[in-house]
């Protein structure tokens, strides 16, 4: 178990994680989601689920982001693979960055 979260680095898929003030843990499953539905089409950093209950329905994803982790129990499968796909994942998140900063000064 560790108290510590690394925020410069994405958890691997099928790291279980508890929350700030969460009473259930949740189980990443994904990465840079959106809600489905509504207005708000802000990005977070992980989709997840319950655990150990896992996904029930389509309607009971969590959306989270790494500033919001208060507890990892556990961190997930972390291959070659998973590693090369990080690298892309940060190269990602590096262009969205820069396209939020490019819009806010156009806007600002």
């Amino acid at each position: 178990m560790n108290n510590g979260v690394n925020m410069q680095q994405y958890l691997p898929i099928g790291s279980v994680v508890l929350l700030k003030g969460g009473k259930k843990r949740a189980m990443i499953t994904g990465y840079l989601a959106m809600p489905a539905k509504g207005e708000n089409k802000k990005m977070y950093d992980y989709s997840g689920c319950l655990y150990p209950e896992g996904f029930i329905a389509s309607d009971k994803i969590l959306l989270f982001n790494h500033s919001q982790i208060a507890k990892v129990y556990h961190v997930g499968l972390s291959d070659e693979e998973e590693k090369n796909f990080k690298k892309a994942l940060m190269g990602e998140v590096a262009k969205i960055r820069q396209q939020a900063n490019n819009t806010s000064e156009v806007n600002g």
